[in-house]
């Protein structure tokens, strides 16, 4: 088999071979000489554009990062919040082999770091204190890489084999569950999450004013 053809060389070219490779095998897959070979060229050439592997992984965080639909002109908060789990979430779902790889990560990504300070920023605006901006977005986080990481629902055959031990009775959510149903549960979940925060946010403010007011009252 002959070689790949060789390509013209530049960082986001270098990134989209590697996240490629994570796509179709998996993270690990991810390494410099491999992604140098997938370009038709030798390990050593990509240290022009990349300083190694750790650098790669940052530079397709970015590029997934870049693949979201931010719209940071919604003018509340928790349609901004909102709008942005499901941005994220459908750019990881694009590439979940990449998830496992970059959620065990501390984030160094100039674009990723760039969402990070425009949610808080949002998030400061409509209220919320200091110390509540990184648990919150951290939440919404949680939730979406677990969405995606999440098995679909099972087919009837696996909850029980011909061999095996019959299964309990009243699985039919599990059972007669869709496509559908991953949907369902991820705008559900959203949803009462976001609600949550509405009301810790009105009760914090409630909070604010009545100590500012016992303290004018002093």
């Amino acid at each position: 088999m002959g070689r790949p053809p060789r390509r013209l060389l530049d960082r986001e070219t270098i990134v989209r071979a590697g996240l490629d490779l994570v796509d179709e095998h998996g993270t690990e897959a991810l390494t410099v000489n491999r992604v140098a070979a997938a370009l038709g060229v030798k390990g050593p050439s990509l240290y022009a554009y990349i300083t190694g592997r750790d650098d790669l992984v940052e530079g397709i965080r970015d590029r997934i990062v870049a693949e979201m639909r931010l719209d940071l002109t919604i003018d509340s908060w928790t349609a901004t919040l909102e709008a942005w789990a499901h941005a994220y979430r459908d750019a990881f779902a694009a590439h979940p082999r990449a998830l496992p790889l970059l959620a065990v990560r501390t984030v160094r990504s100039p674009t990723a770091l760039e969402a990070y300070a425009a949610a808080f920023d949002r998030l400061r605006a409509a209220g919320w204190p200091e110390d509540r901006l990184l648990p919150l977005v951290w939440a919404v986080e949680y939730f979406v890489i677990g969405s995606v990481l999440a098995p679909g629902p099972p087919s009837a055959p696996s909850a029980a084999t011909a061999d095996g031990p019959d299964p309990p009775s009243g699985l039919e959510p599990l059972l007669d569950a869709g496509p559908e149903h991953r949907e369902l549960a991820f705008t559900s979940g959203l949803s009462a999450l976001i609600h949550g925060f509405s009301t810790e946010l009105t009760e914090l403010t409630e909070a604010t004013e009545l100590t500012e007011a016992t303290e004018a009252t002093d």
